[in-house]
C-alpha cells in the first residue's frame, strides 16, 4: 500500500493559475463591454474616410450603455440607454443593424432628432438648407476584389462646421432624390461617405438599409484606425502578404 501524500502544493498552483485566467478574461470583457472595442470594416461604404481592412477603435463610453454594448451578440431585448449621451453630427459610430444585431454597421451621424434630412440631385440638405460640398479631385474607391473605381472627391461641411471628404459617382443615382425624412425622438440619421455605395438611413430595414437608427442600437464612437490591411493581397502567394499592411493608415484618428 503506498503512503504517498496528494501534493495539495501543486494543486494550488493550479487552482490560482485557473483562477488568473478567469479573472484575465474577465477584465478583458468588462473592458471591451465598458470601454473600447475592436471593429473590421468589411465594405467600402465608408470610404474615403475608412478603407475596407480598417482595424477600428470605437469608445463605448461617450453614448452611455445599452443591451448593444455587450462585447458579444445577445438576444434580449432593448431596455434603453443609461448614461445617455446625444452623438454629435459628424461623428463616426458602429451599431448593431436594426434589422440583423447580429451586424454591427459603421456609418457618420449626419441627422439628430428633429432634424430634417433629404436629398436633392445628389446634394445633402438638412433643415431647408444645401449643405456645402466642394470638389476636392479625384479618388478611387476600392471593391472587394481590391479592385478601383474613380470617384469624385467632395468636402462636405455640416452644420456646426465640422468637415469630411464624400465619394460620389453620379448625380441621379438611386439615393440621390429621397422625400424630406423628419428624425424622431432617440433616433439619428446615418449616412455612409461613400454616398452611392451605402445602405444607410436613405434605405429602409426592409430593403436591407438601416432606416432612421435608434440610439439604444449605438455601440460606440469611431475614435481611430488601430491597423490596416489590403485583403485584396491574400490572392497573392501568402509570402508577399505583409506587403498589404497599409503601416500610415496604423493610429490615425478618424474624423
Amino acid at each position: 500500500m503506498s503512503d504517498a501524500i496528494p501534493d495539495t502544493q501543486s494543486q494550488r498552483h493550479w487552482s490560482r493559475f485557473a483562477a488568473e485566467i478567469i479573472a484575465a478574461f474577465f477584465v478583458v470583457m468588462v473592458a471591451k463591454g465598458a470601454l473600447a472595442e475592436p471593429f473590421y470594416v468589411p465594405s467600402g461604404s465608408m470610404e474615403p474616410t475608412l478603407l475596407i481592412g480598417d482595424a477600428l477603435i470605437a469608445s463605448k463610453y461617450p453614448y452611455g450603455y445599452s443591451t448593444a454594448s455587450f462585447p458579444i451578440h445577445v438576444t434580449i431585448a432593448p431596455s434603453g440607454r443609461v448614461f445617455a449621451a446625444t452623438p454629435e453630427r459628424g461623428d463616426v459610430v458602429v451599431f448593431r443593424s436594426p434589422g440583423d444585431t447580429s451586424q454591427v454597421w459603421v456609418k457618420r451621424v449626419i441627422g439628430l432628432p428633429g432634424d430634417r434630412i433629404q436629398m436633392r440631385n445628389g446634394n445633402l440638405w438638412i433643415n431647408g438648407k444645401e449643405i456645402e460640398a466642394r470638389a476636392d479631385g479625384v479618388g478611387s474607391a476600392e471593391e472587394s476584389d481590391g479592385t478601383g473605381i474613380p470617384a469624385a472627391r467632395f468636402i462636405e461641411t455640416l452644420p456646426g462646421g465640422r468637415t469630411h471628404p464624400i465619394f460620389k459617382f453620379r448625380r441621379n443615382g438611386f439615393l440621390d432624390n429621397t422625400a424630406e425624412i423628419a428624425v424622431p425622438k432617440d433616433h439619428l440619421f446615418v449616412m455612409g461617405d461613400n454616398r452611392d455605395n451605402s445602405a444607410d438611413s436613405r434605405v429602409p430595414v426592409a430593403d436591407g438599409g438601416v432606416g432612421l437608427l435608434p440610439m439604444e442600437n449605438l455601440v460606440g464612437r469611431v475614435d481611430a484606425v488601430a491597423g490596416s490591411w489590403d485583403f485584396a493581397t491574400m490572392k497573392q502567394p501568402v509570402w508577399t502578404w505583409l506587403s498589404g499592411l497599409r503601416v500610415a493608415r496604423f493610429f490615425t484618428a478618424v474624423h
